[in-house]
């Protein structure tokens, strides 16, 4: 059963222990930048597979201030990541999933989740879209690795 918590002190060794092809760590960063992200506006969160950490991800409540294309009431969903042992076991998708009753309960001051995927990373696009959200708008063209597909989401 994949689930979804806040991190905390008990996750940060299995955090460190996520490993990304080198080719996703362009898109997610690495465990250490992930741990080390955290800020008031920035939470971070653990996706857990039957009890055990498979993968890690950011809730960004500032997000529209930092991205026009984003309403006041959303949310920004940024390094999503699933650990290479764990990947083409469908966890991506049903964590995405497992995030909207997550967000209803936990975040529901924010009527909209976003982000922005990589063009250049197809299979996490189809994850996205498998697990809810739509492609929204134009790209995003300021991304360090290159143009994104904006995607979007309704929480509730």
């Amino acid at each position: 059963m994949v689930e979804i918590e806040k991190i905390n002190e008990s996750n940060i060794g299995a955090i460190k222990l996520i490993r990304l092809a080198d080719e996703q760590v362009k898109f997610a960063g690495t465990a250490d930048e992930f741990i080390s992200s955290a800020s008031e506006t920035t939470h971070l969160h653990v996706i857990k597979n039957n009890g055990s950490v498979v993968g890690f991800f950011k809730l960004d409540v500032d997000y529209s201030s930092n991205y026009e294309f984003c309403p006041p009431d959303g949310l920004g969903l940024r390094a999503f990541a699933i650990d290479t042992s764990q990947q083409g076991k469908g966890l991506g998708t049903k964590a995405v999933k497992a995030l909207f009753p997550y967000l209803k309960a936990h975040y529901s001051a924010f009527n909209w989740i976003y982000l922005t995927v990589n063009c250049k990373n197809p299979g996490a696009k189809v994850c996205y879209e498998k697990g809810g959200f739509e492609n929204c708008f134009e790209q995003y063209l300021g991304g360090l690795a290159g143009p994104q597909y904006i995607m979007c989401a309704k929480i509730a």
